[in-house]
């Protein structure tokens, strides 16, 4: 018979990591599965200050490396693997991955979520050097600077009243001429002095020599280009958590966020989320890092029941 572990982990995130710790450190047998770069979305944060503890060589890829050799240390396997379908039926759950099968008592899934892209030129390549997907992440590194927001629902607005906090200005870019937001939102954004707005209006590229300096601006209904000199731009076009896999596998909400209990588990015995993939209301290194945690013990605990008797 092919090995049992006890915990599988889905994904090599913070949420991932910290679960492989929790659980190693409590003498399990873990094993974490990525299919890309352990890390997630913190892995491509430039500087990470807001994370507590990490004041020194505060990048996320720094952070995150510690995080992974911290749970190797301890005792956590890691595969670089895609899975591609999964078996929560039985006490043994099963994992189809491209590579190898795998077999567990419990599985942890910390999939994350990702940031959809406006998809103007040079946005990725200045991912992190003035284009931001995070306001309580990054604004601080934008104080008495001139900021752009891309969006025009709750998400975005909210973002923009945030970053006047730090901001001299925040232009919010948006196509249409009129916000989605919520009208309390509308209302507090018409009203602040240091928010301007740019209707009918997409961002077609950024441009700056290794740092954002302008954006260049097509206005949708007359094709007129413009730039716009800024230190920043924060894109809040929508997040899509990663769960296509385990649809009609575990309950979901109808956006396709995970639904976990306070102990991150789910509606199906022996397996438990984590991380941004979960119903929550702040997605964040340090929540995911939290879930990470709650989610282990809450699998340890399962386990010692199901299989300890």
């Amino acid at each position: 018979m092919s090995h049992i572990y006890d915990i599988v982990i889905i994904g090599g995130g913070p949420a991932g990591l910290s679960a492989g710790l929790y659980a190693s450190r409590a003498k399990l047998d873990v094993l974490v599965i990525e299919k890309e770069k352990f890390g997630g979305q913190a892995a491509t944060t430039a500087e990470l200050e807001n994370y507590p503890g990490s004041i020194e060589n505060c990048t996320g890829p720094a952070l995150v490396e510690r995080m992974r050799r911290q749970a190797e240390e301890f005792g956590t396997t890691f595969a670089k693997d895609e899975i591609v379908e999964v078996d929560f039926s039985g006490d043994i759950k099963t994992l189809t991955g491209r590579k190898e099968e795998y077999k567990s008592r419990a599985v942890i899934i910390a999939t994350g979520a990702e940031y959809r892209l406006a998809g103007f030129k040079n946005e990725i390549e200045l991912r992190g050097r003035g284009v931001s997907y995070c306001a309580t992440c990054d604004a601080d590194f934008f104080e008495g600077l001139d900021v752009a927001v891309i969006g025009g629902g709750d998400s975005a607005i909210t973002e923009a009243l945030y970053l006047t906090k730090f901001a001299e200005t925040v232009t919010i870019i948006h196509r249409r001429d009129s916000l989605r937001a919520a009208k309390s939102l509308q209302e507090k954004a018409f009203n602040n002095p240091k928010i301007k707005f740019i209707w009918d209006t997409v961002v077609e590229e950024a441009k700056g020599d290794e740092i954002l300096e302008s954006l260049v601006l097509r206005n949708v209904k007359t094709g007129e280009i413009s730039e716009l000199a800024v230190n920043g731009v924060f894109v809040f076009v929508g997040l899509e958590p990663k769960s296509d896999l385990f649809k009609g596998k575990v309950e979901m909400d109808e956006r396709g966020y995970i639904l976990t209990d306070r102990n991150m588990k789910t509606n199906v015995d022996g397996v438990f989320a984590a991380g941004d993939v979960v119903q929550k209301s702040l997605r964040q290194v340090i929540t995911a890092a939290s879930d990470g945690a709650v989610a282990a013990v809450a699998a340890e605990e399962y386990i010692n029941e199901k299989f300890n008797k």
